[in-house]
């Protein structure tokens, strides 16, 4: 018997992983930034990372944060800015966990067919630089 409540959605490949990267870098060129990118699947494991050579040292650190944060909320980073504050919603989120969550604009989940497969995070402009970034670089990732 099949399974017709639970369609498969086809994951994140690498291929489509190194297309964000190289999407990321040319909107960061267009801008005059110099960044890091990382690229996660819906589990948040590591698919591709990129840090341009001018870019400061933190950006790694941060992009791969805000892309694990936008892959494990299913939300990006910059919708959640608000929530963290003292009287929002997530305030003791980012204590509560082991994990390593950023709330800076810059991580965007990826989906496909509405599911989540995964997740881009861009660090190194200002908040609002690396949230566009990343959303430019989406349009690169297939809908099929």
């Amino acid at each position: 018997m099949t399974d017709t409540t639970s369609a498969s959605v086809r994951p994140l490949t690498t291929d489509e992983a190194d297309a964000l990267v190289t999407a990321a870098r040319r909107a960061a060129d267009e801008q005059g930034v110099r960044i890091a990118v990382t690229v996660l699947d819906a589990g948040g494991h590591l698919l591709a990372f990129r840090r341009d050579d001018r870019a400061v040292l933190i950006a790694g650190e941060t992009s791969t944060r805000k892309a694990f944060t936008a892959a494990q909320l299913d939300a990006p980073t910059a919708d959640l800015v608000e929530a963290v504050r003292p009287e929002g919603l997530f305030h003791t989120l980012p204590t509560a966990l082991d994990r390593p969550l950023l709330f800076i604009a810059g991580g965007v989940p990826l989906r496909r067919d509405g599911r989540l497969i995964g997740a881009i995070g861009v660090g190194g402009g200002a908040p609002d630089q690396d949230h566009a970034i990343a959303t430019a670089a989406t349009a690169a990732l297939p809908v099929a």
